[in-house]
């Protein structure tokens, strides 16, 4: 039940599977609101999946157009196998090869460390965000990082 695998992904091919995973996170498990969730967005991004052996959707990413990563989400079945880090990875390198001027994203509060330890560091005081407290965090460009 280890063995999964993460690829950049369309929107129009994958949404499915995408919405799959988001909808059990933040919808159902973290009772975000479906407005809130959805919006609008996702066309003009660029996404990222994680599956698990079988084809099943198990994690999600986005990178939008501003350099903004978010909807990072993984089944709670799964969490702690580095899936999400695999998925942040592969978005921080999309951004990278995209040349975006900056790369930040608005992490829950209790997943502060988890970006930090991908090398995110922290901008601002914490806030609300669909009713869940978040702290802005930005990577800091390749030539300011030790």
């Amino acid at each position: 039940m280890n063995a999964f695998h993460a690829r950049e992904v369309s929107w129009v091919q994958h949404g499915d599977a995408l919405t799959s995973v988001r909808r059990t996170v933040f919808v159902v498990e973290q009772g975000v609101d479906e407005s809130e969730e959805w919006d609008g967005l996702d066309p003009d991004c660029r996404h990222f999946l994680a599956e698990d052996g079988q084809g099943c959707p198990i994690g999600t990413a986005r990178l939008m157009p501003s350099g903004q990563i978010g909807r990072m989400a993984v089944l709670k079945a799964w969490r702690g196998r580095g899936i999400g880090a695999r998925l942040l990875e592969l978005a921080v390198d999309a951004a990278r090869r995209g040349n975006y001027e900056v790369v930040f994203l608005h992490a829950q509060s209790h997943a502060v460390g988890f970006y930090e330890r991908a090398g995110f560091e922290v901008t601002g005081e914490a806030f609300r965000e669909a009713g869940i407290e978040h702290r802005a965090m930005a990577l800091p460009p390749a030539s300011e990082r030790p």
